[in-house]
């Protein structure tokens, strides 16, 4: 399951453990691809809690982490950010860079 984040229980829901956080938009082509690849991880992957903020709706946490290009993936690991990569990324790649994070 993908859980959808805010700017208010974002730190909350990603202080502990690995989660990728997805930011979004409706409007944004590359991220209504990118979505099923998150969704699909979602459902393989017990290791990962993944999660997704839109950025329209919720600009604070996008600005803190200097988001300017969408879809962004942030990897943390117990509350602190350790992959920032923009753009589309098939399943595999992600397997890969979550793999460092959770073996």
């Amino acid at each position: 399951m993908v859980e959808v984040l805010t700017d208010k229980n974002y730190e909350e829901e990603t202080k502990s453990g690995v989660v990728l956080t997805d930011f979004w938009a409706t409007w944004c082509g590359p991220c209504r691809m990118q979505s099923p690849v998150i969704e699909s991880l979602a459902e393989t992957n017990d290791k990962v809690k993944f999660s997704k903020m839109d950025v329209d709706a919720n600009p604070e946490t996008p600005a803190n982490f200097g988001i300017m290009a969408i879809p962004t993936l942030v990897v943390k690991k117990d509350g602190q950010v350790v992959e920032k990569i923009t753009g589309f990324h098939n399943k595999e790649q992600l397997e890969t860079i979550l793999a460092q994070y959770t073996d």
